[in-house]
């Protein structure tokens, strides 16, 4: 009699079971969790993942996502179209609410990001609808500071992170107390590389907003970095615009977020060229050039 095929787990089945095994255990642990959405990758695979972890049941907490008005159309679009497809609430609080109530200062200055100001705008949401675990998509290889954050990152009352005082994670015991206006942040796929993240995306079949394609698109490159024309990043004086085919691999606020050029036109193209790049993907991001130490002060200050 033979014996039954056993199925080996490879490196992706892994990711997978200890991603929905973090996002099971913030709904098991937190009476108010929430899933904060972006419309990049990252924030598209962890959807994708909470979805298949209920399904066939709905996701059991909303998804938020805070505007920071400066955002490509696409991604506006693919987020709309997105979590409607997988069925998922959505609450969105925008960086501009928080400008209006004077609760932040837009930049001054010729290259001004909203990215900074999201933080004051994501603790308020917090506040508001009282979550008191936020699951955000960073991974561990994408910069130095988000290499400390263990899966289950504690901040305190005033929202802020210290790497010092965070708990320890022994055989994946997750310890999620806190006490009133304490909070925690989640990470369920602090493991995955970006790698990862698109060889998963290719064999789960996950639908990109087209910007992670190569496209044409006017762009002007300031201080090494491509960046795109359009309402709320105009050329400077003297700075030539061209017409270049580029992709983005990562998606945020338009003012910031770098494009690459590329050729790379499906998945499987955009895994081969990640395989064989040296430069990480924030390294087309203009805020993270603006100290060694620029992410990790603004974590401190409660940013992802």
């Amino acid at each position: 009699m033979t014996a039954p095929a056993r199925h080996v787990m490879n490196t992706l089945d892994q990711l997978e079971s200890e991603a929905i095994y973090v996002i099971r255990e913030v709904a098991a642990q937190f009476e108010r969790p929430v899933m904060l959405f972006s419309g990049g990758k990252d924030s598209i695979l962890m959807s994708y993942l909470a979805h298949k972890a209920f399904y066939p049941g709905k996701i059991p907490f909303p998804l938020m996502h805070i505007d920071t008005g400066h955002n490509f159309d696409e991604t506006l679009e693919f987020r709309d179209w997105w979590l409607k497809e997988i069925g998922a609430n959505l609450i969105v609080r925008t960086v501009q609410a928080s400008i209006d109530a004077g609760r932040v200062k837009e930049e001054d200055g010729p290259n001004p990001s909203r990215n900074g100001l999201q933080t004051v705008s994501l603790l308020d949401a917090l506040a508001e609808f009282k979550f008191n675990c936020a699951m955000g998509g960073a991974r561990r290889d994408e910069e130095k500071a988000r290499a400390k954050e263990r899966f289950f990152s504690f901040r305190d009352r005033f929202g802020q992170w210290d790497p010092k005082n965070q708990r320890p994670e022994l055989w994946n015991i997750f310890n999620g107390l806190h006490r009133p206006g304490e909070h925690l942040r989640a990470f369920p796929i602090s493991n995955w590389t970006e790698l990862d993240v698109w060889q998963y995306i290719e064999r789960e079949d996950v639908p990109m907003p087209k910007l992670y394609y190569t496209h044409e698109r006017e762009v002007v490159e300031r201080d090494g970095v491509i960046l795109a024309v359009g309402p709320y990043n105009q050329p400077l004086d003297g700075e030539p615009v061209k017409k270049v085919a580029v992709r983005f691999r990562t998606i945020g606020d338009m003012t910031c977020t770098g494009a690459t050029v590329s050729g790379a036109h499906d998945i499987s193209d955009i895994v081969n060229e990640v395989a064989a790049t040296r430069v990480t993907e924030r390294g087309g991001r203009a805020d993270d050039k603006r100290s060694e130490a620029a992410m990790e002060d603004r974590k401190k200050q409660g940013y992802f």
